[in-house]
């Protein structure tokens, strides 16, 4: 089993992408940050399985469209794999954005566009190592609007009874953080108190067994619990 780092050692990430442009500036911000480091460098997919496996990573950032094997095969392999750590964050643009979504269905543990600066990709870094997902409400909209085709595929293709495990209001929050509210969000539109908010979410998680909220979104969206029009 693997060790996991002590709270004040370094967040180790891994970087997997085809572009040396990409990986030399991921270096950069990653080298910059003390309380992060980065443990290896792939630049296909099947070469990021192998460095994401290897027992000393916690956060990988995976890009989508590589050779040899892409993003969302190598994510989806990782997580068969070692479904605890590492966690995946997935690297996209906008024209691939449907590309993200197969990816968070595939388990990972949230996305970032790359032209996202460098606060929002740490943020999202230590995010993830901590145990949320990176899905912030902005992004989940937008994301959702450029999905709208295979959306409405989605519902139907999970089972609507998965939720029959779910009470009332465990289902509403559950549709909440499909929507992209965040936990205080979610407490204030549903007269509830932010605890008690994290409390619900942890239970859906724990009866749906679930990840994180990202999974949360993809089952509420295949689901049908909520559709593309519900966003905004």
């Amino acid at each position: 089993m693997t060790e996991l780092p002590q709270p004040d050692e370094p967040i180790r990430v891994a970087v997997v992408d085809d572009q040396a442009l990409i990986r030399a500036g991921l270096k950069l911000v990653l080298d910059a940050e003390p309380d992060m480091r980065l443990v290896g460098e792939a630049a296909d997919g099947r070469a990021g399985i192998e460095l994401a496996l290897r027992g000393d990573v916690d956060v990988v950032l995976m890009d989508i469209r590589m050779p040899v094997l892409d993003g969302v095969a190598a994510t989806r392999e990782i997580v068969a794999a070692a479904p605890q750590r590492p966690r995946v964050i997935v690297l996209t643009t906008f024209d691939l954005d449907e590309y993200a979504y197969a990816a968070l269905a595939a388990g990972a543990s949230g996305f970032l566009l790359k032209d996202a600066g460098p606060p929002e990709l740490l943020s999202g870094i230590r995010a993830v190592h901590h145990g949320d997902a990176v899905v912030a409400p902005s992004t989940t909209r937008r994301l959702l609007e450029r999905l709208t085709p295979a959306l409405e595929a989605g519902p139907g293709a999970a089972d609507p009874e998965r939720l029959a495990v779910l009470t009332e209001r465990e289902r509403e929050v559950m549709s909440a953080v499909a929507r992209g509210l965040s936990n205080t969000e979610i407490a204030a539109t549903l007269y509830l108190a932010e605890a008690t908010v994290k409390t619900h979410v942890g239970r859906i998680l724990a009866k749906l067994d679930l990840r994180d909220r990202v999974q949360i979104v993809v089952l509420a969206y295949e689901t049908g619990l909520v559709r593309v029009g519900d966003v905004g």
